[in-house]
C-alpha cells in the first residue's frame, strides 16, 4: 500500500520560515520516500505504507519539540493510477 501526507505546521511566518517548518522540511526530506513537496502553505510526501507512517510520528514529535502549536495532516491511500 502506498499512501500521501499532507501536512501544515503553525505558526506561520511569512518573512521567515520558523525553526518547526524547517524541522519538517529536514524529517520529510531525510526519510525514504518516493516523492517531497515542501511549500510555504503545505507539504506532501508520498511512498510505501510504513515510511509513511514513520515519517508522521517523527514529524509530530519533532514539529512539537521544535515550537509548533498546531500541526494539520490529512493521509490518503494512493492508487498506482495516482502517481
Amino acid at each position: 500500500m502506498r499512501l500521501r501526507v499532507e501536512f501544515t505546521t503553525e505558526p506561520f511566518d511569512l518573512d521567515e520560515a520558523p525553526a518547526h517548518a524547517l524541522v519538517a522540511r529536514e524529517v520529510v526530506e531525510a526519510a525514504e520516500l518516493d516523492a517531497v513537496d515542501v511549500g510555504p502553505f503545505g507539504n506532501t510526501a508520498e511512498g510505501r505504507a510504513d515510511a509513511v507512517l514513520d515519517v508522521v510520528g517523527a514529524l509530530l514529535r519533532r514539529t512539537l519539540q521544535a515550537g509548533a502549536t498546531r500541526i494539520s495532516l490529512q493521509v490518503n491511500v494512493v492508487e498506482e493510477a495516482d502517481r
